[in-house]
């Protein structure tokens, strides 16, 4: 994996809780910042996946390639936030046929 060298400014109260995780997550301030990014990333590309698959613009499928998790999880996920996804029997079929291949 190749690392590329990322600089950023943040404000004292940020790195004062970025100091905190450090100490109790056990790791260096790279390492959590890393961490967190990855972390934030992670829940940003779910949110995004969500919110898509509510607006009908991608199916179940691709939501849950975007969101880089299982069917099951986004099942889960979809499940406990409520969202409603199933726009036409179109959306079913294509995912439907997506699984099966």
């Amino acid at each position: 994996m190749t690392e590329i060298s990322v600089s950023a400014r943040v404000p004292d109260y940020l790195f004062k809780d970025i100091e905190a995780f450090m100490k109790e997550e056990h790791l260096e301030k790279s390492a959590s910042i890393r961490k967190l990014l990855a972390e934030g990333l992670q829940h940003w590309k779910q949110k995004r996946a969500l919110r898509l698959l509510e607006e009908g613009k991608v199916t179940f499928l691709k939501a849950a390639e975007m969101s880089e998790t299982s069917i099951w999880e986004l099942a889960d996920i979809v499940r406990e936030k409520g969202i409603v996804w199933v726009r036409s029997e179109e959306y079913i079929t294509h995912d439907i046929e997506k699984a099966l291949e």
